[in-house]
């Protein structure tokens, strides 16, 4: 797809992998913003970019657009000593004293007022980046304002320390402000207090293995990179805190362990949880690990995950004509958005450019590009805290992502249908797929069927993760929700086991107290015909004999026209179906039937032989999974 920007030319030298440099960075930065720029209010305090509005409204999206670019134009200007060839921050100086002028007011340039979360409250997300902003560019810009407009922006900003934000990573905004205020010697006892109550919540938050949930539950996404990570460490290396940088630092390191491994072999992101069309904003937390030292990337193996992620979107039509960044995730796409969305939401993909904080001596940028952890080899990864396996595949650079852990419901929310989220409740994800759209069937789902309804996976309890050498293993149970009808069957709930060994995933599920007369139906990745990837399903114990295959009309992020594999059968108190699953891009795979010669399940359990002699055993009461007589309770259960 044609790319508006006009890139410099590629570097196959320093960066055999992407052609990308520094200067590319610099180039769509600049370009990104110039483009919004283009639909800036005459006082240029708003920046109202076409297309939907937000819930929000037409105002806070305004301002969205002014916060996000500057975030953008922050990192560049600030990464480059103060350099500014497009004199973009005094435009933002001048939107600053236009907003805050009268906030509030209905009128061309006023900024919305900074309310609780649940009355319209994105400004409040906003004030985040404009704080950020400020604080990276004070040199250049805070210190040649006059006092009665920094005084303004002071009293606007405050609304974020006196409001209640969201009850997840919104703590951090009011965090980021205090911690501007404190930088420019506007610091006091309210800042200190947003400070060390959003480092208390995060610590509760925070699940091991590199990974914070965003709220109390279970919602692990890529906003542990993008902001529950992202802030904390941006602060202590801006402030020089030391014992801060040291803690969150260490957090930092362990959680790219895991994530660098969740960018495919063509620089895509794993495509799960929501705010997706930030894009490449899923790459910042590398870019944070370059700049701060905690990271355990060679420096040219992190410049190779963020230009790969910045190239896949920009190769795949994520900037329109005019060059804005559209809402989607290759272009626009509709199922990918969320009701906060508006047409400036896509710009926190400013959060990538964090990168350009690492000036060009910096051996991010002199340094070759080396491979992507998914091209050095296979690999299998758990997380038992997040609850999720991360399985990769070098020969087509596939990178599936089995979620026995992540669901994004609250605590104090009950389960209902009508709450389905395709982007958590989903078995797997991939950067290959997408998940099917709400009104079509589901992809990567079991389902048991009550009397013709079907059933969704809302609240999600992990029962452990584990690996061992070329394989892993992941566990969970959930009870089943009914879209229509009584919302749930009483003693019904479905234990789930997943096994990833080379390119296949063995999928246990135990479905125990199900009606007279139920059925099961069980479901695979989504892919469409124009793909060069192979998503196949095959029944290994308790299926009809006869696997089908079904259509989702509604797209997903990746085609347009998905069909998804899915198998049948009868359920009836306790029983127990086995299927083998895979996503390959690699020539000419085997079919599915020649990878097991045997399988023996029943109600206590399941032996499977692969073809090549390794055997896995799976045990129910209490749950035990072994692989070729490495026997082991999955990591994370309660013993």
């Amino acid at each position: 797809m044609s790319n508006p920007l006009e890139l410099p030319a590629e570097d196959r030298v320093s960066s055999p992998y992407t052609g990308y440099t520094r200067a590319h960075w610099e180039t769509v930065a600049d370009g990104l913003t110039a483009a919004a720029w283009r639909w800036s209010t005459p006082g240029d305090a708003l920046l109202d970019l076409p297309g939907r509005p937000s819930r929000s409204g037409t105002r806070s999206d305004g301002l969205e657009g002014y916060a996000r670019t500057f975030l953008a134009t922050a990192f560049r200007v600030a990464g480059a000593g103060g350099d500014d060839p497009r004199g973009l921050l005094e435009r933002y100086a001048r939107g600053l004293a236009s907003g805050t002028r009268t906030p509030g007011r209905d009128d061309t340039e006023s900024w919305p007022l900074i309310l609780d979360h649940h009355v319209r409250g994105q400004p409040m997300v906003e004030s985040a980046s404009v704080a950020l902003g400020l604080r990276l560019t004070a040199p250049w810009l805070w210190k040649h304002l006059d006092d009665g407009v920094r005084d303004r922006a002071e009293a606007w900003l405050r609304g974020a320390l006196r409001h209640t934000p969201a009850p997840n990573n919104w703590y951090l905004f009011p965090f980021t402000v205090a911690g501007f205020l404190d930088s420019v010697g506007r610091g006091d006892a309210e800042t200190a207090r947003v400070r060390e109550r959003a480092l208390e919540l995060l610590e509760g938050w925070y699940a091991g293995d590199g990974w914070y949930s965003d709220g109390d539950g279970r919602a692990f996404d890529h906003y542990n990179g993008w902001a529950l990570h992202l802030y904390p460490v941006l602060d202590a290396h801006l402030g020089g805190d030391t014992a801060l940088l040291a803690r969150y630092g260490d957090r930092l390191r362990a959680h790219l362990e895991s994530l660098s491994l969740m960018f495919g072999g063509d620089g895509a992101p794993v495509h799960y949880g929501r705010s997706l069309t930030y894009r490449f904003a899923a790459s910042a937390a590398v870019g944070l690990g370059a700049l701060t030292g905690h990271t355990p990337l060679a420096p040219g193996t992190s410049r190779r995950l963020l230009s790969g992620s910045l190239r896949y979107f920009l190769d795949r039509g994520a900037l329109t004509g005019d060059g804005l960044l559209s809402l989607g995730w290759h272009g626009p796409h509709e199922a990918t958005l969320q009701a906060y969305s508006g047409p400036a939401s896509p710009y926190w993909a400013s959060k990538a450019f964090v990168s350009l904080l690492a000036p060009a001596t910096h051996p991010l940028w002199t340094a070759v590009e080396t491979p992507a952890p998914v091209e050095e080899r296979d690999r299998v990864l758990a997380l038992p805290a997040a609850g999720l396996l991360v399985q990769s595949t070098r020969a087509d650079g596939i990178v599936r992502l089995h979620n026995h852990g992540s669901d994004h419901v609250a605590p104090h929310v009950g389960e209902a249908a009508a709450g389905d989220a395709p982007h958590y409740g989903r078995q797997a994800y991939s950067t290959r797929t997408g998940p099917t759209a709400p009104g079509n069937v589901a992809d990567n789902h079991l389902s048991v069927e009550v009397d013709g309804r079907p059933s969704t996976r809302r609240r999600i309890h992990p029962l452990g993760a584990g690996h061992g050498d070329g394989w892993g293993r992941a566990a969970s149970w959930h009870r089943p929700v009914f879209v229509t009808g009584p919302p749930m069957v009483p003693g019904l709930r479905v234990e789930s086991v997943t096994v990833a060994y080379g390119r296949h995933e063995l999928r246990v599920h135990r479905v125990v107290g199900a009606p007279a007369d139920s059925r099961v139906t069980h479901t695979g990745w989504a892919t469409g015909p124009e793909q060069e990837v192979v998503s196949a399903l095959h029944g290994l114990h308790g299926w009809d004999p006869a696997p089908g295959t079904v259509r989702a009309p509604r797209d997903t992020a990746c085609t347009r026209r998905a069909r998804v594999p899915r198998l049948t059968g009868r359920a009836e108190g306790t029983c127990v179906r086995v299927s083998l699953a895979t996503l390959t891009a690699g020539p000419d795979p085997a079919p599915l039937a020649q990878a097991v010669s045997r399988c023996v399940a029943d109600e206590t359990g399941v032996e499977v032989t692969w073809a090549g002699g390794a055997r896995t055993r799976i045990a129910f009461d209490p749950l035990t999974v072994s692989h070729d007589g490495t026997v082991e309770r999955p990591r994370g259960v309660p013993a």
